[in-house]
């Protein structure tokens, strides 16, 4: 009998998409404008550790300064088994983009009229390298989320009748 290897290392190996972290909070808190994906700087030991998934994106965020844009605020744990080569966990990390997109980032965010911010969605392996989702989003107010929330619990409410009545349970 032959044994199935793990569904995370064929993942990585056959070029899939292999989800490191993600920041579910951002899309409450955030209404999401536009996304972009980008490639990100590391050291050997912070790719083990994503490996090993001990990666956070919740108090993270994306700033440009000098023509680039750098991550800060995510966490990634230490390796287990490194030495004193060992990286800091909440360091700031390049984000690698092509010129024209961070142009366009930079403008956009000079355009509006405040209140626009980088937010990371989520961190995946993709053909081997790591990956980071980035949004472009205007923090929601409170009642702006209450509002989301009754127009999901609305939406689901109404599937829920269409289903039972195709099932022929309400006439």
């Amino acid at each position: 009998m032959t044994k199935k290897p793990a569904a995370k290392a064929t993942a990585a190996k056959n070029g899939g998409r292999q989800l490191i972290a993600s920041n579910k909070k951002a899309r409450h808190d955030y209404e999401i404008l536009d996304t972009y994906e980008a490639g990100i700087s590391l050291t050997g030991t912070e790719v083990k550790s994503m490996r090993a998934g001990r990666a956070s994106l919740i108090d993270g965020y994306a700033t440009i300064s000098d023509d680039e844009i750098w991550l800060r605020g995510v966490h990634v744990a230490e390796y287990a088994e490194g030495t004193w080569t060992n990286h800091a966990p909440r360091r700031t990390r390049k984000l690698l983009m092509h010129r024209a997109e961070i142009d366009k980032l930079a403008q956009k965010m000079r355009e509006a009229s405040g209140g626009l911010a980088l937010i990371p969605l989520s961190m995946y392996f993709l053909d081997g390298k790591v990956k980071v989702e980035l949004a472009l989003g205007r923090g929601k107010k409170s009642y702006d989320k209450r509002q989301t929330l009754a127009a999901r619990d609305a939406d689901r409410e109404l599937a829920r009748y269409a289903g039972r009545k195709a099932k022929g349970m309400v006439r």
